[in-house]
């Protein structure tokens, strides 16, 4: 894949607002015990069914080695940081060597420090991304964003890691004065980003308790399928724009803001397996394009069947029409049962197969 997005942790420090998903919050004693252990008991059986080469081919031809972002909630709170996180890349290094992917790490950055830096940088983490930018994160609002910018500066500056604009910001405060970089060009990097109107997600998912609290501004023409992050090309395995969403008891996703329900499981069977199988599906072809509106014509959804579905009231008595209503719909209307179904015939197969000392048959 180009790039893989796992969230290893549900724990965080934080409860926002606009957060996509309600699960990522505070969790204290037995309930920090379950969150921490389920990453625990995943991790390992996810490492062992990513791809034995974590590379991808641009259009050229040429061979890159594939982003692997590591998220939470928050990977640096106590706990989490010295059980799950730091035990992950090690075991990143263990699986791969000296072919592992380029690790990426996202933080709020609020509780960063020099040491958190320093070990992760051994641990061969290679880029930080302060993913908090934003007036949604407490503290952060007005001038606070930019006081926090200044302390991770400097934090940074000491470490040896280099500031990097990936084209998102819009405003000299959030593009800082240090030289543009292209990522991966040497030496470790880091970059700022959040939920503000001009960057990535302005809109913000029709997601948790952003949908809870009637925080996305998306239409019906905002397709964030088709954005960075959204479900187009995560099929194309190996190839320019792939890229899959992973949960932390391995669950999988075609995208970051995360279909009705999974898609398979990385604790269950490999990456390679799943999308090979897939791909025979209509309506992940769809996704693939970039184009959910299409999801349902083999099946008998028409495009205006999708757009009725796509309509709703949010919960906060707003009228809001977005894909990913209609997405969801479709989910749990048609293609959850048609997922579960190909989730048991390849398990099946597998069983069979390993049964018979023989491969799996690659799908393809």
């Amino acid at each position: 894949m180009q790039s893989i997005y796992w969230v290893v942790t549900w724990a965080c420090h934080r409860r926002c607002p606009h957060c996509y998903d309600d699960r990522f919050r505070p969790y204290v004693h037995d309930a920090l015990e379950r969150v921490i252990a389920e990453g625990q008991r995943a991790y390992p059986r996810i490492l062992a069914n990513l791809p034995d080469a974590m590379r991808w081919r641009d259009a050229a031809g040429a061979s890159h080695s594939t982003s692997l972002m590591l998220a939470g909630g928050e990977l640096l709170i106590d706990g989490v940081r010295e059980r799950l996180f730091y035990p992950l890349l090690d075991g990143i290094a263990d699986r791969w060597g000296d072919d592992a992917p380029r690790i990426a790490v996202q933080t709020t950055g609020d509780i960063l420090t020099d040491d958190h830096i320093e070990a992760m940088l051994r641990r061969g983490v290679t880029s930080i991304a302060v993913a908090s930018i934003d007036d949604y994160h407490v503290g952060h609002a007005g001038e606070g964003k930019f006081r926090l910018m200044v302390r991770l500066r400097a934090m940074m500056a000491r470490q040896g890691v280099t500031e990097i604009d990936l084209g998102l910001a819009r405003t000299k405060n959030i593009s800082g004065k240090s030289p543009s970089r292209t990522p991966g060009a040497g030496g470790p990097t880091f970059v700022f980003f959040g939920a503000q109107p001009d960057l990535w997600i302005g809109e913000i998912w029709p997601r948790g308790r952003a949908w809870i609290n009637g925080l996305s501004n998306a239409d019906y023409s905002t397709n964030f399928c088709a954005r960075w992050s959204g479900g187009k090309g995560f099929l194309d395995l190996g190839r320019a724009g792939s890229e899959v969403a992973i949960e932390p008891d391995g669950s999988l996703y075609p995208c970051c803001v995360k279909t009705k329900l999974p898609i398979g499981s990385l604790a269950e069977e490999r990456l390679d397996d799943i999308l090979a199988d897939l791909r025979a599906e209509p309506a992940l072809r769809a996704i693939n394009a970039g184009d959910p509106e299409g999801m349902g014509l083999a099946s008998g959804w028409s495009r205006e069947n999708f757009r009725a579905a796509a309509a709703t009231i949010d919960p906060t008595g707003r009228d809001f029409a977005n894909p990913c209503i209609g997405c969801d719909r479709y989910f749990a209307d048609h293609l959850g049962k048609v997922l579960a179904e190909r989730r048991q015939a390849r398990l099946a197969r597998n069983s069979t197969a390993c049964l018979a000392g023989i491969e799996p048959v690659d799908q393809r």
